[in-house]
């Protein structure tokens, strides 16, 4: 059994491969934010929540080298805000009130999803949209609704949430490395 799931991850590692100019251009889009001192706002449901939190934990904290910590912001880890705006809003609205409260012109929405259809990330993906933020979606299966919403989107090919999520957590790291590497970063 191990080894067929390991077969089916390198098999869509290998489909994966013609992701990576876009990979790259997210990064790079990613980067130039941090550049210009812009914030990071990352959101996702479930196990997608924890590739957002993920990521911005290791934009927050470090990845692999010492730098100085970067802005950005996971929509998905507190609680008391997540459930006062279901409350009072709805799900659907859970992130995108957030972006309204928070997001600026020039910042970057991140969302993960594997399959771009969960209606608050369509919502956070247009108020985003609308208030100037650049957006990108890491997605799966066939990117739903929401790669048609995006500024970047980046679809593993694949039906198989696990295999998604594995892909999406390769995504993030290479956007880390990417991000470290860049020297005017990490002085």
């Amino acid at each position: 059994m191990i080894s067929t799931l390991l077969a089916e991850l390198i098999a869509t590692l290998e489909e994966s491969r013609r992701l990576i100019p876009a990979i790259e251009a997210a990064g790079h889009e990613i980067r130039t934010a941090l550049r210009a001192k812009r914030r990071i706002y990352t959101a996702g449901n479930g196990g997608s929540a924890a590739d957002a939190m993920h990521l911005a934990e290791e934009l927050i904290g470090r990845f692999d080298r010492e730098r100085p910590s970067l802005p950005a912001i996971p929509l998905c880890s507190d609680s008391a805000t997540l459930t006062c705006i279901a409350n009072d809003y709805g799900f659907e609205k859970i992130f995108s009130r957030q972006i309204e409260g928070l997001g600026q012109s020039g910042d970057i929405l991140v969302i993960f999803s594997t399959s771009g259809k969960s209606l608050n990330i369509i919502t956070a993906l247009q108020v985003a949209r609308d208030r100037g933020l650049r957006t990108i979606a890491v997605l799966g299966k066939d990117g739903g609704p929401s790669k048609l919403i995006a500024d970047h989107a980046i679809v593993v090919p694949s039906q198989s949430t696990a295999r998604i999520q594995e892909v999406h957590t390769f995504i993030l790291h290479a956007w880390l490395s990417l991000i470290e590497g860049d020297l005017e970063l990490v002085q």
